[in-house]
């Protein structure tokens, strides 16, 4: 109750509906079973007759977006618990998350671990689109690009309003080339598993720079894929880009646009995946955010973010292995078998990011070579020609 009170006495507290904020008496208490099978279920009910009260007065329902944390237990379990029940009512809808992954070094709690696990494996089979985000990346960007000596949540929370009004400018305004939460997965999803995205914006200035910096179409290009702009700690490098799309805002040039990120491709080709040609997405629209005169939000589906997963699954089997603090969550009806699923999941995507990013364009090619008529033929690879 305590944060949605913080909310309606705040500035932006009238732009909600009083039934639309649910609460329930208590929190989840970091246990991802708490939110998904207890607490969380009671509330569920009232959630999706809100839900459905405001796809009813959609003229034109796109998708949904959620904003959770997959550390604590309320975000994470009650997260997962919504994500899969909407999926089930509106099957055909777009469904794209915004997600606070645990950060490297800085942890919250101590079963961070099994929270976000179990959150991952409902993550990779109900959503569409994950847009991964980590605490310490943003206070990274706050404190070197924007030069804000100690970050508060309102800084953070900027940026990451900032991608979510990226991706979504194309729904609220008028544009040259538009781009809607079902044309952006199309474009960036090549295997249904692989959604989990890299998000970045431009241009970051700090404020006592602002009025001596010119912003270009090659600055915004350039910043964009700069591993110090990316709001997850994972450096791009590391892995491959297997899609991107950048969205420009602004009286930008569409040619200039196109002609910049084929340079930047052209040239640093080792970083794109080289069997899915022309692997960047474009949309421009013309109304700049306020106080900008251009402005670019860019998503990456990178093969890197793997490090990510890697990270928390290595935290997760140290625990699980001494059955720590597992009956917290068997405690509110959890099967053991659960957790082991998770791990297993989250270990499979990693393999599946590690295949992809080291497949070279005749491998693939060999590999759908040796299909005739959906059977396995063997036989010698493709010829280099083909």
């Amino acid at each position: 109750p305590g944060v949605l009170e913080t909310i309606r006495k705040g500035k932006y507290g009238e732009l909600f509906r009083p039934e639309s904020m649910v609460n329930g008496v208590s929190g989840a208490g970091n246990n991802w079973a708490k939110g998904f099978y207890t607490e969380g279920a009671e509330l569920l009910d009232t959630v999706l007759d809100n839900i459905r009260h405001d796809v009813e007065a959609c003229d034109l329902l796109s998708g949904f977006q959620l904003c959770h944390s997959i550390g604590g237990g309320t975000g994470s379990g009650m997260g997962s618990l919504m994500l899969q029940k909407i999926r089930e009512e509106y099957p055909d809808r777009m469904m794209s998350t915004f997600t606070v992954i645990p950060s490297q070094r800085a942890s919250d709690t101590v079963v961070e671990p099994y929270n976000s696990v179990l959150s991952i494996h409902h993550l990779i089979e109900n959503s569409d689109m994950t847009f991964c985000l980590d605490n310490e990346a943003l206070t990274r960007i706050c404190e070197s690009s924007l030069k804000l000596k100690s970050p508060t949540h309102h800084d953070l929370n900027s940026l990451v309003a900032q991608v979510m009004s990226g991706v979504t400018t194309s729904l609220r305004f008028p544009g040259q080339l538009n781009a809607d939460l079902r044309k952006l997965a199309v474009n960036m999803v090549p295997f249904p598993r692989l959604h989990f995205m890299l998000s970045g914006i431009a241009p970051l200035t700090a404020e006592a720079t602002v009025s001596y910096r010119n912003v270009t179409v090659p600055d915004l290009c350039q910043q964009m894929y700069s591993a110090n702009n990316m709001m997850v700690n994972t450096d791009p490098s590391h892995g491959r880009y297997l899609t991107c799309a950048a969205m420009f805002r602004g009286r930008v040039s569409l040619k200039e646009c196109e002609d910049t990120i084929l340079n930047f491709t052209d040239k640093h080709s080792n970083l794109f995946i080289e069997w899915i040609p022309n692997s960047t997405q474009i949309a421009v629209c013309d109304v700049p955010p306020v106080g900008l005169e251009m402005a670019a939000t860019f998503i990456g589906n990178n093969t890197a973010i793997q490090e990510a997963f890697y990270r928390i699954g290595e935290q997760f089997s140290k625990i699980f292995r001494r059955k720590a603090f597992i009956h917290w969550f068997t405690d509110e009806g959890m099967d053991e078998m659960e957790f082991t699923e998770a791990e297993s999941n989250i270990n499979d995507l990693i393999n599946e990011y590690k295949q992809y990013q080291e497949a070279s364009a005749n491998e693939v090619m060999a590999y759908d070579d040796n299909y005739v008529d959906g059977d396995y033929v063997e036989g010698e690879p493709a010829d280099e020609e083909y």
